[in-house]
């Protein structure tokens, strides 16, 4: 429908951050004067405290404005991308984001020229400044991988080099790969692409799924050799930068920015390795309820129930996400029904809005949500994960000074998903509808196999692809495919069909580009589960660790943040115990698929 055709309780409060275009053009031209001002400590602010404490609080200060803005025009583009007025402010906004980043480059080049022993005289000189210190520490850690201000800038100046081969990437999948074509469950010939790909897959029809997976995979083997191109680019550049930053290797090169080392990603291969014999029980049970005499990869993706019929108004769906976390305590259903009635969430899908769901905002504003609300179970369960990002994001800015006041894309799904097991569990214990309940249920089970298992197993081909460019292997089509293909004999198992063409999926997966992020998924999922548990176990001081997480900002790191909510990712028992509800989950389908009447 078109946006105007919503009814305004449906849609997000712009308003509250900008009430007209004054408002705006007063933050923009605020922006632009601070630059300036920013440019006149280039050659003084390391001279003393006080002049370092000046230059970074004007430095907040201008950031926070800005930050505000830009939201601002994204959230305005995205409610309705083809309306001129958002693209016109959203590019302004983009390019003023662009020229306060090369305003402030000076400042950590020129700082990380001092010993951090004069920062920390610098902390007794000026007791204001010691608010920053945490930051300082930040910036003084890559102060070993920090090359001299003429070398930054000849890095800064080949970045659009060394971002090429993941845009060739992308131009080629989404631009020059196309698909075959394949008969759908009426006879009807369909162009495949990697949108509708998911649907095909999922077909009841089972000559559906298996065409359309070797139609998929034949159609990227024809581009083996230039995907491998690229990715052997994109990798080879990564191993240039981490020689010259002087990192031990990619993987600690990637790992640094979250403040974790290698043992984080150690301890979660190696537990998810000991445990294999789980998701092997989970897909002998998927073969034994399909019917099936064979499992072949192209069946793993078929639900085990297929009754998503029920539909459920937005006003019943805000009742639910609400009592399924009124386990958290008053203050956060408080806190997040007036969120709602305040507008937090924009709802319906309308022409031209952003499809799929986000939480997003700044310090100065609201945590909005936007959906693209549908009436389905799975909307509900987005409504639950929305409203776990912003409940972080509003517990972080309010109990944090600006600077503080976000938390770290290596802890940014924790909170999500918490409140997307809350919400299963809910559900699960409130339910009288037996297909409702296994219709939870698959899902759970389907994302545990996809994010704890399916994103370690794309982790270790990161990591093997790294190792191989390291060794001074060259990256061929055949060797990459080849240790694809062993992965996969290792996670399936030998009761599944390992079917050749799926040595070509790595060709498909744009995370490989993603500067090794695919383990985060798991690591997030598994604090989830052990938080979730906690709570739902009702521990002593479960729900007060919690929130204590959700409040701390950024000032620890995110490895010490988890630990307030008794997470320590460096023990195998976190791990340990999101495999063991798995466990749990794959039990209670058994019993429930087999249990007479409704």
């Amino acid at each position: 429908m078109n946006r105007n055709n919503i009814e305004k309780k449906y849609k997000w409060n712009l308003e509250a951050i900008y009430k007209n275009s004054d408002e705006f053009k007063k933050d923009y031209n605020f922006i632009t004067n601070q630059f300036s001002k920013i440019k006149s400590y280039e050659n003084t602010f390391l001279k003393s405290a006080k002049l370092l404490y000046e230059l970074l609080e004007l430095d907040a200060k201008t950031s926070m404005i800005l930050e505000k803005l830009y939201v601002y025009t994204n959230l305005y583009y995205d409610e309705e991308t083809i309306n001129s007025k958002a693209q016109q402010l959203r590019g302004k906004a983009k390019n003023l984001y662009e020229e306060y980043e090369k305003t402030i480059s000076f400042i950590k080049p020129k700082l990380l020229t001092l010993d951090y022993s004069t920062i920390e005289k610098y902390y007794q000189d000026y007791e204001p400044l010691q608010k920053y210190e945490t930051i300082l520490k930040r910036i003084y850690r890559y102060k070993s991988h920090t090359l001299d201000e003429k070398q930054e800038q000849l890095l800064s100046d080949l970045s659009k080099v060394f971002n090429q081969s993941s845009e060739n990437y992308e131009v080629l999948k989404d631009s020059d790969l196309t698909l075959g074509k394949i008969k759908d469950e009426n006879k009807k010939v369909v162009q495949l692409t990697d949108s509708n790909y998911a649907i095909y897959i999922e077909s009841k029809n089972r000559n559906v799924r298996k065409n359309a997976f070797n139609t998929l995979y034949d159609s990227y083997a024809n581009f083996k050799n230039t995907f491998t191109s690229t990715l052997n680019g994109y990798i080879n550049e990564l191993y240039a930068l981490s020689k010259i930053r002087n990192y031990n290797s990619i993987i600690d090169m990637l790992v640094f920015p979250d403040e974790v080392t290698r043992e984080i990603y150690d301890n979660l291969v190696k537990t998810i390795n000991s445990r294999l014999d789980i998701i092997y029980k989970y897909y002998d049970m998927k073969k034994e309820i399909l019917g099936l005499k064979q499992l072949h990869l192209y069946d793993i993706y078929t639900p085990l129930v297929n009754i998503e019929s029920k539909d459920y108004s937005y006003e019943q769906a805000q009742d639910i996400v609400l009592k399924a976390l009124a386990i958290l305590g008053d203050d956060y259903i408080s806190i997040l029904k007036e969120g709602y009635e305040k507008r937090w969430v924009d709802v319906y899908p309308n022409k031209g809005k952003r499809s799929g769901a986000y939480s997003g905002g700044s310090y100065l504003t609201y945590p909005y949500i936007l959906l693209n609300y549908e009436k389905k179970y799975s909307d509900i369960s987005t409504l639950a994960h929305e409203s776990g990002h912003s409940m972080h994001s509003y517990y972080a800015r309010n109990n944090n000074e600006y600077i503080y006041g976000d938390y770290t894309i290596f802890v940014a799904e924790v909170a999500s998903t918490v409140n997307e097991l809350l919400l299963a569990n809910y559900m699960l214990v409130n339910s009288k509808d037996k297909k409702e309940k296994l219709y939870i249920l698959d899902k759970l089970l389907s994302l545990y196999k996809s994010t704890i298992y399916r994103q370690t197993m794309f982790a270790e081909f990161e990591e093997k692809a790294f190792s191989l460019v390291e060794n001074n292997q060259i990256l061929t089509s055949d060797l990459l495919s080849e240790e694809y293909y062993k992965l996969n004999q290792k996670y399936f198992g030998k009761n599944v069909v390992i079917d050749d063409k799926i040595r070509y999926e790595w060709l498909r997966i744009p995370h490989f580009y993603y500067d090794f992020y695919v383990y985060k998924y798991a690591t997030g999922l598994s604090a989830a589960t052990y938080i979730a548990n906690r709570i739902i176990n009702k521990e002593e001081n479960a729900i007060e660790d919690y929130k204590n997480f959700l409040k701390s900002g950024s000032k620890l790191s995110p490895i010490e943040s988890l630990k307030l909510a008794k997470v320590d990712l460096t023990k195998k028992e976190v791990i340990e115990e999101a495999i063991d509800y798995f466990d749990k989950m794959i039990d209670e389908f058994k019993n429930l698929i087999n249990k007479k009447g409704n």
